[in-house]
């Protein structure tokens, strides 16, 4: 079984980036410690980060043919505003389960709308890096009902 964990702008600056809100731990950390959980699990996790739109999309349809079953994505800024990605992870026909570090309601106003949670299965926000461990497990259970 195949995963995909996909993040978008700026995440490639965990560990730099205002790290009262995101922590000190970087983004080749985080994917590390997931890869290794999805041993754990016999799954392999497929990572990807841009910090680009087009790509971000580019590789979720990359995803539906190379025969990922699911995705857990982190969209950035573009939760707020990116109609072109929100139709991309829609027309995968994937189960996906959107993820933020912070917990965007409890940030400014633009950040408490989604944009792209209406693709997604469900959202975890605010738990920090727990939420993508939380979100695969919450995937996994999915795939295993269908």
């Amino acid at each position: 079984m195949k995963i995909a964990v996909i993040n978008g702008p700026n995440l490639n600056f965990l560990g730099i980036r205002e790290p009262k809100i995101y922590g000190s731990s970087s983004l080749t950390d985080l994917e590390k410690a997931l890869i290794e959980y999805g041993k754990q699990k016999n799954i392999e996790i497929i990572c990807f980060q841009s910090n680009y739109e087009g790509a971000l999309i580019d590789f979720l349809q990359k995803c539906y043919h190379d025969g990922v079953e699911g995705v857990i994505i982190n969209p950035g800024a573009y939760t707020h505003y990116s109609y072109a990605l929100a139709d991309a992870l829609k027309s995968i026909a994937k189960p996906i389960v959107e993820v933020h570090i912070s917990h965007i309601h409890n940030r400014e106003e633009f950040r408490k709308n989604s944009v792209t949670a209406s693709a997604c299965i469900g959202v975890i926000e605010g738990f920090g890096f727990d939420g993508y461990f939380m979100a695969l497990d919450a995937l996994l259970k999915k795939l295993k009902e269908s």
